[in-house]
């Protein structure tokens, strides 16, 4: 019984941490590259909120197949959610920020 027990509990939390970083996270960041054949994005996360704060670090980003890039370019600022699965990042969702 105390086995079940801890198989159990170690279930739940391995589908914790698994649900934990499969969560989609809302960002913003400016696009600094765009590969259109290879399906990726180039994005440097900003910081709000933090005075003088330089900006975040610059990640790429898988686009899903379906999902055009083409009313996107470098130096656009975007506001974007992504979800973090077997060691890649992948854009959920993108939109430019207004000015």
């Amino acid at each position: 019984m105390r086995a079940a027990k801890i198989a159990l509990t170690s279930l739940a939390v391995a589908s914790l941490v698994t649900s934990a970083a499969l969560a989609e996270q809302s960002m913003s960041g400016l696009i600094t590259k765009i590969d259109r054949l290879a399906g990726t994005i180039v994005i440097q996360q900003t910081q709000s909120g933090t005075v003088g704060a330089a900006g975040g670090n610059a990640q790429e980003y898988k686009v899903p197949k379906g999902q055009s890039l083409e009313e996107f370019h470098a130096g656009d600022k975007v506001s974007f959610s992504a979800t973090e699965s077997n060691g890649g990042k992948t854009i959920g969702k993108l939109e430019k920020q207004k000015p």
